[in-house]
Parts: C-alpha cells; sequence; structure tokens
C-alpha cells in the first residue's frame, strides 16, 4: 500500500445570484452525455477521427460536458436535512484528458473533474467550487502532465468566470 500526502488547491467563484440562475447559466455552457450518451458515442465511433467529430458534437460553449449530475438538494429532505440547495457535477472532454492519460494513466482518479455548484445560506450567495486538477495531479510528479493540465486549469477558471462575469453583468 502506498499512503501519499499532498496539498490540494480549492477555489470557489461567488455570486449574488440566485442558485437556479446560476445552475441555469452553467447549464447553458455545458454540453451533457448523461444517461448513456457518452457511452454510445465512444461505442459508435469508428476511429479517432470520428470519435474526435462525436465528442465536439456534445460539448458545450465552454468545451465541456457534463457526465453526471448529483442533485443533493433533491435527497436532504429525506434524512430530514431541509432547505438545502446543492449540486455536485462531474464535467470534462476526453479530448482534454487524452492530453494528460497519454503521459499517465493515473490521471483517470481527476478526470474528468468535479464542480460543486451550492447556496450559502449565511451569505445569499452561489457559489461554484472546485479543487485546481493541477493540484490534484502534483502528486504524480510528471512534467508532461503538469503542462497539460495547466492549460485544464485555466479552462476551468474561464469557465467559472464567465459564469460568474455573466453573473454581475446582468445584476
Amino acid at each position: 500500500m502506498n499512503d501519499e500526502q499532498y496539498t490540494i488547491h480549492h477555489i470557489e467563484h461567488i455570486s449574488s445570484r440566485s442558485f437556479e440562475e446560476v445552475i441555469t447559466d452553467f447549464g447553458t455552457l455545458v454540453g451533457n452525455v448523461e444517461n448513456g450518451t457518452f457511452r454510445r458515442l465512444s461505442a459508435a465511433a469508428n476511429n479517432e477521427g470520428d470519435f474526435s467529430k462525436r465528442v465536439r458534437e456534445h460539448e458545450g460553449k465552454s468545451g465541456f460536458m457534463q457526465f453526471l449530475l448529483v442533485d443533493h438538494g433533491s435527497w436532504l429532505p429525506h434524512v430530514g436535512i431541509n432547505g438545502k440547495k446543492a449540486r455536485m457535477y462531474t464535467i470534462g472532454n476526453p479530448l482534454i484528458a487524452e492530453t494528460m492519460l497519454k503521459y499517465d494513466i493515473r490521471v483517470g482518479l481527476n478526470v474528468p473533474v468535479r464542480l460543486f455548484i451550492y447556496e450559502n445560506s449565511s451569505d445569499n450567495t452561489a457559489r461554484l467550487a472546485y479543487d485546481l486538477p493541477s493540484s490534484l495531479m502534483s502528486r504524480l510528479k510528471n512534467e508532461e502532465v503538469t503542462i497539460a493540465v495547466q492549460k485544464l486549469d485555466a479552462k476551468l477558471g474561464d469557465l467559472c468566470e464567465n459564469v460568474a462575469n455573466a453573473f454581475k453583468r446582468q445584476n
């Protein structure tokens, strides 16, 4: 067994808009390959070019696609926790993942990435939170992965900044 410790860089983008507005706007920027869509897309591809074409057809404006949504707010009332709005999204793009996985398969533990959108009731803000991918992969100590994951960091940051800036422009 290996037991490693490393530092994670956590980021939160804050919006004064409602949780509902935030998730709606976020959804407009991210494609969706849930419910078997990605599996079918991959199975139908004939070659690398065809796979890339099929992936690009499902990308959102941000270049990301949603693989999974866990709506914590929908199940929490069943265990006596009411009034919480929180969703965890798994988002990514296999064409981005490939730029890292080709150097170290262990990257697969952290791609696609998780993004948590929640309502902070103490200050009535909506927040987009994630752990910076490069910090998650720093333990790999692989220069090629480090270079590639910095592009993912920027792309994820741009997505959240674009959402946050849209929120500010509309306030």
